[in-house]
């Protein structure tokens, strides 16, 4: 936090009004800037590597399939550019990757099709609320759907655009997207944290916050290691 207090004192600001001013035109950024984060550092440290582009024979971690269904990168250029009018070569794209996380929070995301329809096909999976299986079938009638086709389901459909413990509340009445939800809700390992996160809005508000946080400082780079790209999509 105020990392760039004296380099750039604006820096925190001017990324949140970008982000605003992009999640008032584009809602469904909000979900990309949490998913940035999450894939950016939960591996080996957050260094915004997930936003370069194939280049000098490297292929980009956007073309792996854990990447499916990522998008919206072309906002970060946005936000970048936004800064370096104010403080050329100064704020790094890691950290407009984790700041813009923080801002962008209005959002639980979705799950595309091709990830949830062997739940649903040849039969329903027996851990799912049959009427929510219904509903989703009307969100994904095909067993085989075309990867290409922007075909979803919302993690929560009650608060779609809010981040609450709505999903704690629905993974416990068998309405979770993926198998990992519902073991969440019945593993003794976790289940206690679901129980209480779905009791305690509060309590699940803290636990996101002090989560974003932990994620966002997992071995950054500092000092002279990395680099300042004028352009995140490409190595200096």
């Amino acid at each position: 936090m105020n990392y760039y207090r004296e380099s750039c004192p604006r820096a925190e600001e001017i990324i949140r009004q970008q982000v605003e001013t992009l999640y008032y035109k584009h809602g469904n950024t909000a979900v990309s800037w949490l998913r940035n984060l999450f894939h950016d550092c939960i591996v080996k440290s957050c260094d915004a590597s997930l936003l370069l582009e194939t280049a000098r024979g490297v292929e980009s971690e956007q073309k792996s399939t854990r990447s499916f269904g990522m998008r919206n990168f072309k906002y970060v250029k946005t936000i970048k550019d936004a800064l370096e009018k104010e403080c050329p070569g100064t704020v790094s794209c890691a950290d407009i990757v984790a700041l813009s996380a923080r801002d962008g929070a209005h959002s639980v995301g979705r799950v595309h099709c091709v990830n949830l329809v062997h739940r649903l096909y040849p039969t329903n999976d027996p851990t799912l609320d049959p009427k929510y299986a219904l509903y989703l079938k009307k969100r994904c009638p095909s067993p085989n759907p075309n990867p290409k086709e922007v075909l979803y389901s919302r993690n929560d459909p009650e608060t779609p655009m809010v981040v609450d413990n709505m999903y704690y509340k629905n993974i416990m009445a068998h309405k979770g997207l993926l198998v990992i939800d519902n073991e969440l809700a019945t593993d003794p390992r976790t289940a206690p944290f679901v129980a209480k996160m779905a009791a305690d809005n509060g309590y699940f508000n803290e636990q996101f916050s002090r989560a974003i946080r932990l994620l966002s400082e997992n071995n950054p780079l500092t000092g002279d290691q990395g680099e300042i790209r004028k352009d995140c999509r490409y190595v200096n």
